[in-house]
């Protein structure tokens, strides 16, 4: 049963040009459907009405009540009159074509409907008599101007249906909100708030800034805004073992003093150590020669005290001197010990002020003993030489260690520090290394302590000789006598070469059994045993090797 609908398929929201040529005019509108039977509302538009053709390919088509298509409204004025209803198309119209062939590619609008297509057109419906519509639409455009409701229209017998609200969903947005500046305020207000606004910045700048650099400087000073503790260990150290290094140097520094002396034409730094409690300290003699006759020595203990010293007695021969403060008590005698007991890889410390740094500390092992050395001779004559049967040590020994001690590990005093080998034999000023290279030289204390109390006792030392004059420019092995000369000869009238039976030109090759191989040596050997001491020496003599007892005889140092 037909229910005067359409019977062609329902329209879908596909946006697609209507078939036939559009005017200006022309506003499709939609109506809802009614129900069958009701009253076809007349339009409310007087153009001249069309009966719209079948939708072709999906274009939207507007029914009105009762199924039948409504032509399109036109915005007229409220009294128009009304436009008759536009009959149904017949259904065996034939469906108009398009005026170009589909886009084989799908571009709209001549294709299939792409996601860029217009919306579709707005259908604007007619309302039937005694539908309720809503009151005219009053409030503001989008620019926030009011609009006033449309005027009424006229009364006459067939009443006009109310107009539905003008609402166009596609249609073109409203302007947006714009705030419309007033009118220009004075010159002197927009100066004056311009002013108060640059100095209320200001003053909120200078707030900030104190309170900024307040918490900078809480932050730098407190190490942050939180207080921080880092783990320690809270076990108390205690003390040390008295056989370890610090154990020793607690120990020894109390008795280790520094000497500063000044002459008339130089000047140094080096060590000394206490030897009783009546002010006697040991150093070595080649630190207190810059003073000379008329020189200051100061000497500073490890607690900082100083006192003035005098030279008690000194002897270039063993690079040994002693000097003397007073008035100083509570003074700590640093005990000796007996460096015949020493062994090659006994540990060592070594005490003194290398480069004026006091109570330095430094540690190694004998390296070896017995080691002939010779140190001075800057005066040219020989008579600064001294001949020294040393230890050696790895203990670092720079200059102001001169005339420290070195200690074993009771603490006790085996050797004077006295010399160091530089890395090419040459001095700081010659392009040598006058820094500590691992070879460090020491008098042995036994030897030390015979001169330091002949020094104390008499002033002098004496030194023990055997009577020859031996021929230092010698090249070969051993230690060779010089030759006779004319009115001369080179062994000692009475001496104890000569009462032994030594002989000019005869090469000493041993001494107690031990290989000497120059005539430094020799002096060395001898000068390590005291005057009285008995001596086996091997002479060579024509090729032949003597063995030849003597005792040595005793001669007063410088």
């Amino acid at each position: 049963m037909d229910d005067g609908k359409p019977t062609e398929p329902k329209a879908k929201w596909w946006s697609r040009p209507s078939p036939g040529p559009a005017t200006a005019d022309e506003a499709p509108a939609t109506a809802p459907a009614q129900p069958a039977g009701s009253a076809q509302a007349p339009a409310s538009a007087e153009a001249p009405t069309t009966t719209l053709p079948p939708a072709a390919h999906g274009a939207p088509e507007a029914h009105g009540p009762g199924g039948t298509s409504v032509a399109p409204e036109a915005h007229a004025p409220h009294d128009a009159p009304e436009a008759p209803a536009v009959p149904d198309a017949p259904h065996d119209a034939p469906a108009p074509q398009p005026l170009h062939e589909p886009d084989p590619y799908g571009t709209p609008p001549y294709g299939g409907p792409g996601p860029w297509a217009p919306a579709p057109p707005v259908q604007r419906p007619t309302p039937a008599h005694g539908t309720p519509v809503p009151p005219p639409y009053a409030g503001t455009n989008g620019a926030g101007m009011s609009v006033a409701p449309p005027p009424p229209a006229p009364q006459d017998s067939h009443p006009p249906a109310p107009q539905w609200q003008s609402y166009d969903p596609w249609g073109a947005p409203r302007q947006p909100l714009v705030t419309q500046p007033g009118p220009p305020l004075p010159d002197g207000r927009r100066k004056n708030r311009r002013g108060a606004m640059l100095i209320g910045a200001l003053l909120l700048a200078l707030v900030a800034g104190g309170i900024g650099g307040g918490i900078g400087a809480y932050i730098e000073r407190n190490g942050g805004l939180t207080s921080v503790e880092l783990p320690q260990d809270e076990r108390d150290g205690g003390g040390r073992a008295p056989d370890s290094v610090a154990g020793i140097a607690a120990s020894a520094l109390p008795s280790v003093v520094t000497l500063h002396v000044s002459g008339a034409t130089e000047s140094g730094t080096g060590t000394g150590f206490v030897l009783d409690d009546r002010g006697h300290i040991l150093t070595n003699n080649h630190v207190v020669a810059p003073a000379g006759s008329s020189g200051e020595i100061t000497v500073t203990f490890s607690g900082g005290e100083t006192a003035t010293a005098e030279v008690v007695g000194k002897d270039s021969g063993y690079d040994l001197a002693v000097v003397k403060v007073s008035g100083v008590s509570g003074l700590k005698p640093l005990p000796l010990g007996n460096s015949d007991n020493v062994q090659v890889g006994d540990p060592v410390v070594a005490i003194g002020a290398p480069f004026d740094l006091s109570n330095t500390v430094t540690s190694g092992i004998i390296s070896a003993k017995d080691r002939p050395i010779t140190a001075g001779g800057e005066k040219g004559d020989g008579s600064d030489v001294s001949y020294v049967n040393a230890l050696q040590t790895d203990a670092p020994i720079n200059p102001g260690n001169s005339g420290g001690p070195l200690v074993d590990t009771d603490a006790h005093v085996i050797g004077i520090n006295s010399a160091i080998r530089a890395a090419d034999s040459g001095s700081a000023g010659e392009g040598g290394q006058a820094g500590s290279i691992g070879l460090g030289f020491a008098i042995p204390i036994n030897q030390g302590k015979r001169v330091a109390e002949q020094l104390i006792n008499n002033g002098k030392a004496t030194h023990p000789v055997i009577g020859v004059t031996l021929d230092m420019k010698y090249t070969g092995d051993g230690a060779k006598v010089g030759g006779s000369a004319q009115g001369s000869s080179p062994v000692t009238a009475g001496g104890p070469a000569d009462k032994a039976g030594i002989e000019a030109d005869d090469v000493v090759t041993e001494v107690d059994g031990e290989r000497v191989h120059s005539g430094e040596e020799l002096i060395v050997k001898i000068r390590s045993h005291r005057p009285g001491d008995r001596l086996e020496l091997t002479v060579t003599r024509g090729g032949k090797d003597l063995s030849i007892t003597l005792t040595l005889g005793s001669a007063t140092g410088t």
